[in-house]
């Protein structure tokens, strides 16, 4: 039980429209050890998201067909997923967006580009969020 328990909280999944920057991260947290999943847009993410039940999500909000913001509104509406604790990843760093976000849920987020120490410790504070919220329920 332990075992399953230690790789179900490593799971992560990213969800960015960028190839470049989907790539990035999913090399980073691979080396960080966590298992990674990936999705390009909001609808095939929400599909992952079901079907891998991630520790924790990475979400871009700027994507084409179903934006993050919409991601985050599905998710809320899904009590399957709901509880998944989410980092939005923002390029335009607009406070707006951020407020926004977290008013649907997401936990934190990052602005890009950003240092590969500073996407580890948040997807590790991320996975903290995760644990505590596990025990809790």
């Amino acid at each position: 039980m332990h075992m399953n328990m230690q790789t179900t909280r490593h799971r992560v999944l990213v969800v960015e429209d960028d190839p470049m920057i989907r790539e990035l991260i999913l090399t980073r947290l691979d080396l960080g050890g966590y298992q990674t999943f990936s999705a390009v847009d909001g609808f095939l993410g929400l599909s992952a998201l079901r079907d891998v039940r991630p520790a924790a999500l990475l979400l871009d909000i700027n994507m084409p067909r179903l934006d993050g913001f919409g991601v985050l509104r599905a998710m809320q509406a899904d009590r399957a997923i709901s509880h998944i604790p989410t980092m939005v990843l923002t390029a335009r760093n607009n406070p707006e967006d951020v407020r926004t976000a977290i008013g649907l849920g997401a936990r934190d987020f990052l602005s890009k580009p950003f240092k590969d120490e500073q996407l580890l410790a948040r997807v590790a504070r991320l996975m903290r969020q995760a644990t505590a919220a596990s025990k809790a329920a």
